[in-house]
């Protein structure tokens, strides 16, 4: 690649929607705005057959997994053919690692394919200093952008007094039920639940109904967010749980800091980085299981600071996750260069096959 031009990135994926991950849409915007990258959407043509010096992968999954079998296989055989086109032409493929594990439920063939993407990958971006390498390859850490943009030009709401909020998808590892159940053992007549999300199954969302039988001081919104949704439910409370059972990166915790909105969170290592990042009064975290105490004295905590301003999010701008990005996409290059010359000046030293067998034969002194 001659440093004059843009490096060219084929992202893996495809013209954002209105559901796409605020994530993607963002990263795409930002490099975009980048004078040195030249963005490639994902298509499977262009992936097997374009011009483009850098493969950027974020779930390697979605690109090969379809909503059939018939439709995953050939999304599969198709997948297999962009990666035999890397190795023989020898790309860079970085990595975005959203997840420390490997999604449920893959077959024998896909995980095969999770194992090819690991073994061709140039440079791994994590999004916080916690992540642990999958691979024994260069890391690099990106922070998880806010969404202070995203959500600029919907309306908030005033804090409702004592009012608590979960949003997001209810799945069984979010906690969703546990909190429920907290929060209905509470006898803090002020304290009130809003629960905004789409279940994953019927039965969560039947369970969640049962539970909270007549008691007028929970509210459901069972359905997929809109933004504007998603904003109302956020910024009604004085106070977003997010009691997942397990929590490494999160995109609705930096949502709600994005909304000025305190969060209660599991107490880890990338959290406890995050509340010293972002300033005093913005994450609180319990550990263990969810207790009745965390969500009493957390609000009891949110009402005694009265926290001004804003936390400080100066470090996840998406400007600077894109110059970042074009850095490291550069690195990857140079890497596989270097890569190639150093093949290149061993195989010009290494005698050949007639060579090693003559010296074989030559007697040691």
């Amino acid at each position: 690649m001659s440093g004059a031009r843009p490096v060219r990135v084929l992202e893996s994926f495809a013209r954002p929607r209105a559901t796409t991950n605020p994530y993607i849409v963002q990263l795409a915007s930002a490099l975009n705005g980048e004078r040195h990258c030249e963005l490639i959407l994902f298509s499977f043509k262009r992936a097997i057959l374009g011009r483009y010096d850098v493969f950027h992968v974020h779930w390697p999954e979605v690109i090969f997994t379809g909503h059939s079998t018939f439709k995953s296989l050939i999304r599969e055989a198709l997948t297999a053919l962009i990666l035999a086109r890397i190795q023989l032409t020898r790309r860079a493929l970085v990595r975005t690692r959203h997840n420390v594990e490997l999604p449920s439920g893959l077959n024998r063939r896909q995980l095969a394919l999770t194992a090819w993407f690991e073994r061709l990958t140039t440079i791994n971006i994590h999004l916080n200093a916690v992540t642990q390498s999958a691979t024994p390859v260069p890391s690099v850490t990106i922070p998880h952008g806010h969404y202070k943009d995203w959500f600029r030009d919907y309306p908030q709401r005033a804090p409702i007094a004592g009012r608590i909020a979960y949003f997001g998808l209810i799945r069984r590892y979010k906690g969703v039920e546990r909190l429920v159940a907290r929060f209905l053992e509470t006898r803090v007549p002020t304290m009130t639940l809003s629960i905004s999300g789409k279940p994953s199954t019927p039965e969560i969302q039947a369970n969640l109904c049962e539970m909270v039988g007549g008691d007028d001081r929970v509210e459901f919104t069972f359905k997929f967010l809109t933004d504007a949704e998603l904003v109302s439910a956020a910024t009604g409370a004085e106070l977003v749980v997010l009691p997942y059972r397990f929590m490494h990166n999160s995109g609705a915790t930096l949502t709600a800091l994005s909304l000025n909105r305190p969060v209660l969170v599991p107490d880890t290592e990338v959290n406890r980085l995050l509340a010293e990042e972002v300033g005093d009064g913005w994450v609180y975290r319990y550990s263990g299981e969810l207790a009745l105490e965390d969500l009493e004295s957390t609000v009891a905590a949110v009402h005694a600071k009265q926290t001004v301003g804003e936390p400080d999010l100066t470090a996840r701008s998406w400007r600077r996750a894109g110059e970042r990005h074009v850095q490291v996409f550069k690195e990857a290059v140079a890497l596989v260069h270097r890569r190639q010359r150093w093949k290149k000046a061993s195989d010009l030293v290494r005698p050949s096959s007639t060579e090693q067998r003559d010296a074989d034969r030559t007697p040691q002194s």
